[in-house]
């Protein structure tokens, strides 16, 4: 396990450092940093309190999720969970998810329950990226060709109903699963989280709720990366931020970098072009948003500095 993640660490590195050193070769690093300069601090501040907002409400939804089931743990401990985890994950949210799990199951004693909470959560929260992109592309859609635009909403679709799925898994599990094996120590163990993933599916309001908050995660965070390009200087409208984000959204979140960095800020330059946006000034932006993502982790730090800190 340790063996795995170091060499997943490493593998990340190389990413980050080669998408870096590509990035520097062609872009005027000076005026990056000339552009990150030109922040305006007013509207830092907005950035900041923004982040705050998304950050509150993602531990909202987290919570509803885990009352819906009953879950016994107060929403100061699942805060601190949640925040601990995010800190210790980084930006890639498969390791944060992994952590909150583990973190959850050992204060409960419910690892079944705390998996799926988990798992739901960030179901949900895929799915109102999805959403966000397709307004996107109802907005400003038209700069896209009509086969990218048509297969993006085939895709999202596609996943949308992939998503859906996962709250009948426990019905399509015990259908697949040979029934010899549903009273082995895996078979049972497989069972009772598929179990505990469909049991949400009694819980409508629960889902709603955290439906329209993963959407407005979502938006703030949109909102976050326009208030950053507008504080620079970057003159692109709105609805352009609701077509590109969602996809630099995703590609923060995966394990192809580290803390964000490298893959993810060549992906937002590359989706900035087509707007004419200037290659310093969209490295810039992507750096800031990065680094905002950082910032949201930090209280995290703070509660692992305390005396009495929290222990995953």
């Amino acid at each position: 396990m340790i063996a795995k993640l170091s060499a997943s660490l490493w593998v990340r590195a190389l990413v980050t450092v080669a998408v870096l050193a590509l990035l520097a070769s062609r872009i005027d690093l000076a005026a990056t940093w000339a552009a990150i300069r030109r922040l305006d601090l007013r509207l830092a501040a907005v950035v900041v309190a923004l982040v705050a907002a998304d950050r509150a409400v993602m531990i909202w939804r987290w919570i509803i999720l885990l009352r819906a089931r009953g879950t016994a743990i107060s929403a100061g401990g699942a805060a601190s969970i949640y925040l601990v985890s995010s800190f210790v994950g980084g930006y890639t949210a498969l390791a944060g998810d992994a952590a909150r799990a583990y973190s959850l199951s050992r204060q409960t004693a419910q690892g079944s329950t705390a998996v799926a909470s988990v798992a739901v959560d960030r179901v949900l929260g895929l799915l109102s990226i999805l959403v966000v992109a397709l307004v996107g592309i109802a907005l400003a859609g038209a700069r896209m060709s009509g086969n990218a635009g048509t297969a993006f909403v085939l895709v999202a679709l596609a996943l949308m109903a992939g998503a859906g799925a996962v709250l009948f898994v426990d019905r399509l599990t015990r259908a697949a699963l040979p029934r010899a094996w549903h009273d082995s120590a895996l078979g049972a163990r497989v069972l009772r989280l598929t179990d505990a993933l469909g049991a949400y599916r009694g819980h409508g309001s629960a889902l709603v709720a955290v439906s329209v908050l993963s959407i407005g995660v979502q938006v703030l965070r949109v909102l976050q990366a326009y208030v950053l390009g507008l504080a620079i200087g970057i003159d692109v409208p709105l609805s352009y931020y609701l077509l590109f984000m969602p996809v630099g959204l995703v590609a923060l979140m995966m394990p192809i970098s580290l803390a964000g960095f490298g893959a993810p800020q060549g992906l937002i330059v590359w989706l900035l072009q087509p707007r004419g946006v200037a290659e310093a000034d969209a490295l810039a932006l992507s750096t800031l948003i990065v680094l905002s993502g950082i910032l949201a982790n930090l209280p995290g730090a703070a509660i692992l500095s305390m005396p009495r800190r929290y222990h995953s």
